[in-house]
């Protein structure tokens, strides 16, 4: 029950204004009550007060107001009773009895001074809890939240980590099937470049044996004229025949071959190849495709090849798709820019191959529409493209710059908007 008084500061405050009462009281009682037995009941009221702050331990500075009082009680309660009970001892003991008042009047002032010193000490104290309480309140309060928000930011970044995931693995997922996309494109560019190219041999084929047919009916007529000298002349025109036929078949072959090289997917492995016959053969088919997919294409191409740089260990299906890649795009240069001038404009594309210290040396050039400087940083970059909608991924350059520099080199190009555009491929020798 007692537990109500302590966390209330208020209590104390009441207590210490009654205890103040009551020495107000007891002062008036001992001016003016002489002989008034009613005074007992001030007495007794105080030392109520006194047995009931006593038991609180949180009235520390009413106690000691208590305590102060305690003995002046004591000593005037003490004088009332023999004053009554023992009238003769009393006027002998008298003088003592206000010496003891005196010195209880003292103790208690000396009391109440100390209480207020410490009352004010114990405010100090409290108001310093209440507001650490306060501060430690506001601090958890402050940490709640802080937590709900974590635990809130942390759910939205798993779900964005998720969404990202997903997004990416769509990505990567879209990338490969427009990689392929690419590659397909090209093998369909490649695969009218390479009905042109395969059907110079075959009609070379065609004509050598017809030739050789009429050659053979002519040698059985000189041998049934026993005209040896004509017929060794005839067999050795059938012979040059047989060689031409063979050469061109492999010359076929060897199309057909590099069709199906491209086409397929690339082992990953480097293999011995010849960058002039691989660059000449591509460079061919890539012309040719254009002319068959459009009737009034037209241009000019120049090579000037390295004999000295041998062969070179490279990946040839991936070297193959890197250069018609930029052979490709050389010739739509030129086309562009011939439907733009027509009249006073001869469209060009050169290669050239060299050997550079320890390089090989790769040059494409064209007198084309060039590349604006402004989306020069972005050419290689996936998916970027300045074709139309439809006529390019934006995946041909940045295929090229991968393949470039997992081969160990580098890909680099020196442009001017309106006059064309030089691509230079370096690779090791020994790649």
């Amino acid at each position: 029950m007692l537990k109500m008084f302590a966390p209330n500061p208020d209590w104390e405050k009441i207590l210490l204004r009654l205890m103040y009462v009551n020495l107000v009281l007891f002062g008036l009682e001992i001016a003016f009550s002489a002989g008034d037995y009613t005074i007992w009941f001030w007495h007794i009221v105080q030392l109520m007060i006194v047995a009931f702050v006593i038991k609180i331990p949180q009235f520390a500075a009413a106690r000691g107001v208590v305590l102060g009082v305690v003995p002046l009680v004591a000593v005037f309660l003490i004088k009332d009773l023999t004053k009554l009970l023992f009238p003769e001892f009393f006027v002998k003991v008298e003088g003592y009895l206000d010496i003891a008042s005196a010195v209880a009047i003292t103790w208690m002032v000396a009391m109440i001074i100390k209480s207020q010193k410490q009352n004010k000490a114990l405010t100090k104290e409290r108001e310093a809890r209440l507001k650490e309480e306060e501060r430690h309140r506001f601090i958890e309060a402050q940490n709640m939240k802080l937590e709900e928000q974590v635990a809130i930011r942390t759910s939205e970044l798993i779900q964005q980590k998720e969404e990202l995931q997903n997004a990416l693995f769509e990505l990567q997922r879209t990338q490969t099937q427009l990689i392929q996309s690419e590659k397909m494109a090209s093998l369909g560019e490649l695969t009218a470049g390479i009905a042109h190219e395969i059907q110079n041999p075959l009609n070379f084929v065609n004509n050598f044996s017809e030739v050789s047919c009429e050659l053979v009916d002519e040698i059985e007529v000189a041998l049934q004229k026993n005209d040896a000298k004509e017929a060794a002349a005839i067999a050795g025109n059938i012979k040059e025949n047989l060689q031409k036929i063979t050469h061109h078949g492999k010359r076929a072959d060897a199309i057909v071959k590099g069709m199906l090289q491209h086409s397929r997917s690339s082992s990953g492995k480097k293999e011995p190849t010849d960058m002039n016959a691989l660059a000449d053969e591509y460079l061919r088919l890539s012309y040719h495709g254009l002319r068959a997919k459009d009737k009034l294409f037209n241009a000019s191409f120049t090579t000037h090849f390295d004999a000295t740089i041998g062969i070179v260990q490279v990946i040839p299906q991936d070297m193959g798709r890197v250069l018609l890649n930029l052979f490709t795009n050389a010739f739509y240069s030129v086309a562009e820019k011939k439907k733009m001038l027509r009249q006073g404009y001869e469209p060009t594309v050169s290669v050239t191959t060299q050997k550079q210290n320890n390089n090989i040396v790769i040059i494409v050039k064209d007198n084309g529409i060039g590349i604006p400087q402004k989306v020069l940083d972005k050419i290689y970059q996936p998916f970027f493209t300045t074709k139309p909608t439809g006529q390019g991924t934006g995946l041909g350059l940045s295929m090229s710059y991968d393949i470039i520099k997992a081969h160990g080199g580098e890909i680099q190009v020196e442009t001017k908007e309106g006059e064309g555009a030089e691509f230079i491929i370096s690779i090791p020798s020994s790649a």
